[in-house]
């Protein structure tokens, strides 16, 4: 005989794999790490709040925590690698696209199952959501600077085709 709840906790478990539940994840994340830069609040208070007061039944939580605390714990080395192709100081860039760079790189450099050109497209579709007008444009030059470095054989194998 057939499960529903067998059904319904598949149904569940491949909702949050999407990639609408990832973009979700990316989304959500964003707005935690901007709270974190700007705050300072640590990082089990904002994720604690962030799943209190958001519905997380179509988010990849997993992919949110990954975010969340990943970027903090490696972001003295992310900041080192977007330096390389900044063109001006962290400390000058708007929290929003500090926040949508440290996503991009951290997936960049952590996350090679998603590909880069998807890495690239998500931290622009934050900063489209959620930064200035045209902010867009910036992220879309760094990180299209940045993925050559981080995942060379990767962007190589791209641009043959």
């Amino acid at each position: 005989m057939n499960n529903p709840q067998v059904k319904t906790s598949q149904k569940k478990s491949a909702d949050r794999l999407s990639p609408s539940a990832r973009r979700r994840a990316r989304q959500l994340a964003l707005q935690a790490l901007y709270q974190w830069q700007i705050a300072k609040s640590p990082l089990i208070q904002i994720e604690a709040q962030f799943r209190t007061d958001n519905d997380f039944s179509k988010v990849d939580e997993g992919y949110f925590s990954a975010i969340v605390h990943g970027v903090p714990n490696q972001a003295t080395q992310l900041d080192e690698a977007m330096s390389a192709v900044l063109d001006r100081p962290l400390t000058q860039l708007d929290p929003v696209e500090l926040a949508a760079l440290r996503i991009g790189c951290f997936e960049l450099i952590n996350r090679k199952d998603v590909p880069y050109r998807v890495v690239i497209n998500e931290a622009i579709e934050l900063v489209k959501r959620f930064g200035a007008q045209d902010s867009h444009r910036y992220i879309n030059g760094i990180l299209d600077k940045l993925a050559p470095r981080l995942r060379a054989e990767e962007v190589k194998a791209y641009r043959k085709k």
